[in-house]
């Protein structure tokens, strides 16, 4: 295990509006506010969405099994921001359900808010940490950096 010491710099609290995409307006705020690195809290639902609810098989590197949903869930979710060379790169894992059924997995590509969803976003200091693609597991995943790089 590797490990780095941060501190909590400022705290966002943002309402995401119906319609509106999820993951582009949490983006559009890191970029805006210029946050490198931070910790999500998300609730409220979603009109429709994708995520990878696990591999095909335990195989590396994986396939990802996706879940398509359009009949409006509830969402809780919890993630990272961290920028990968050029952006801030959202990885945010959601428990969405509906009646007595739930999934969970990776919120990706588009996430239409259904309501209102909101977003606390803990910005993190002190860390050097960055998105980048290893070519083993075929994903951009944390990199903890030494203070040199």
């Amino acid at each position: 295990m590797r490990y780095q010491r941060g501190c909590l710099g400022r705290v966002f609290i943002a309402k995401i509006g119906h319609g509106e995409d999820v993951l582009q307006e949490i983006k559009a705020m890191a970029l805006k506010e210029r946050i490198r690195s931070g910790c999500l809290l998300v609730l409220g639902a979603l009109k429709q969405g994708s995520l990878v609810a696990g591999p095909e098989e335990a195989v590396i590197p994986p396939k990802p099994k996706w879940l398509h949903f359009g009949d409006a869930r509830e969402l809780l979710a919890a993630g990272t921001l961290f920028w990968n060379e050029k952006e801030p790169v959202i990885h945010l894992h959601a428990s969405i359900g509906k009646g007595e059924k739930a999934v969970t997995g990776c919120l990706r590509k588009k996430s239409e808010t259904y309501l209102i969803i909101e977003v606390i976003l803990l910005e993190i200091l002190g860390v050097n940490a960055r998105r980048m693609l290893d070519p083993r597991y075929g994903v951009e995943v944390l990199k903890l950096l030494s203070n040199e790089e």
